[in-house]
């Protein structure tokens, strides 16, 4: 059987979560969870980054990384579900980056947090992460993905911009809500239409000092 190695509060995970579950694959692939910070951890050798997410295939074969998973599945279902054909592909692939960028910046900013005794903390890499999750967000608040009336309105862009909003809510006390309301009904609606958005959602922690808690 397929085994999606991730763990819950990841958003590429989840993302790849809720990907599974519009494309009817989720009865497919197990899910099984990962620490990446523990040496001992098979991760390691299923992924030479150590990262999450990683789909084991049943040949053996491991894919990584979440945009690559999201496509394989895509493909798995028939393709042209969550990633379309011809030119509204690179549309969707754009706003895919975008949010997978978002992302990567917010989990940066808790890394720096996570492994840095405060002395050691360099307040200006913080404040480049966070622009870049500003300005992302600037952007997607002015060009708003058009709002699904159902999870087959959905395409990779929109769940990815999901998961980067839920991220943020559940480390950063959704901060982010204030300046953006498109943002805010945008993902109400989607929510409304994708119900493994609600059943993966983690319990807003704010991530204190030092955490030690499995990684992302």
């Amino acid at each position: 059987m397929t085994k999606l190695r991730s763990s819950p509060p990841s958003p590429f995970g989840r993302k790849v979560k809720i990907a599974m579950a519009i494309l009817g694959l989720k009865d497919r692939i197990e899910v099984v969870d990962a620490n990446t910070a523990d040496p001992s951890d098979s991760l390691r050798g299923q992924n030479p980054l150590g990262k999450i997410p990683a789909l084991i295939l049943e040949n053996g074969d491991v894919l990584y990384d979440s945009a690559v998973i999201v496509e394989y599945l895509d493909f798995l279902a028939g393709g042209g579900r969550l990633i379309p054909a011809g030119e509204a592909r690179f549309a969707v692939l754009r706003d895919q980056a975008l949010a997978d960028g978002i992302m990567d910046a917010a989990l940066l900013r808790v890394y720096e947090k996570r492994f840095k005794e405060p002395k050691y903390r360099d307040p200006a890499w913080d404040a480049y992460q966070a622009a870049k999750v500003d300005r992302g967000l600037a952007h997607f608040e002015a060009d708003t993905p058009p709002v699904p009336s159902s999870d087959k309105d959905v395409d990779a862009g929109m769940i990815t911009l999901a998961c980067a909003l839920g991220y943020l809510d559940l480390r950063f006390g959704g901060e982010w809500r204030g300046d953006h309301p498109r943002l805010v009904a945008w993902l109400d609606a989607f929510e409304a239409c994708v119900p493994l958005y609600t059943a993966t959602r983690q319990p807003p922690a704010p991530l204190p000092d030092n955490a030690p808690a499995p990684l992302q």
